[in-house]
């Protein structure tokens, strides 16, 4: 990451930089996948650049994790609130916006999950607890919104056939495995919320 002759160096930038550019890089290849010498030069930064702003590579893969889990929620929370005020609809909105993904030639399964199976250490796993629990937050607040009698459980089952649809795209294929997690959701919703009609 050449900088220019005159310009100033500015570490926030270069961070920023360094995390943009190394996100699709774990993703793709795994947290164990990359070695920090080739980590470095697909980076186009050296190792005393890295260390210099992030410690070790764990801290790079800790910063990464926890800037896509802040993005992946205000994702999610986003689709949410475009769906409008039904619960239902807002529930299809996340397992629409969840197809989309699955959809992308780049999609590798949750990169959470992934984290926390690839690399069995306290902090990545204590990262991975809190994108589940935004993703728990979330669906409360539909489950919630709905009138279902335990919203917190709800969430809980919602969040298992979110988790669920994601390992058989990344492993089964993508086709329909977004229209079919939502129909189960919907159905559990419907069955949670008595006075709530089916929706199709």
């Amino acid at each position: 990451m050449p900088v220019a002759k005159g310009s100033t160096i500015d570490p926030a930038r270069t961070r920023a930089t360094i995390l943009e550019a190394a996100t699709p890089v774990l993703y793709e290849r795994g947290l164990d996948g990359i070695g920090v010498t080739e980590l470095c030069a697909r980076l186009g930064v050296s190792k005393e650049t890295l260390y210099r702003h992030f410690g070790t590579k764990d801290g790079l893969v800790q910063a990464v994790l926890e800037a896509r889990s802040e993005r992946v929620s205000t994702w999610l929370a986003d689709a949410v609130a475009a769906a409008g005020d039904d619960p239902a609809d807002q529930l299809t909105a996340v397992f629409d916006a969840l197809q989309r993904w699955y959809e992308e030639p780049v999609f590798r399964g949750c990169a959470m999950t992934n984290a926390a199976a690839q690399h069995h250490v306290e902090a990545v796993r204590a990262i991975t607890a809190r994108h589940l629990g935004r993703y728990l937050e979330l669906l409360t607040g539909i489950a919630a919104r709905a009138g279902a009698a335990d919203p917190h459980v709800l969430a809980r089952q919602l969040l298992i056939l979110v988790e669920g649809a994601t390992v058989v795209a990344a492993h089964l294929g993508p086709a329909g495995t977004g229209e079919h997690g939502r129909r189960a959701a919907l159905a559990l919703l419907s069955a949670s919320t008595p006075d709530r009609r089916p929706r199709p």
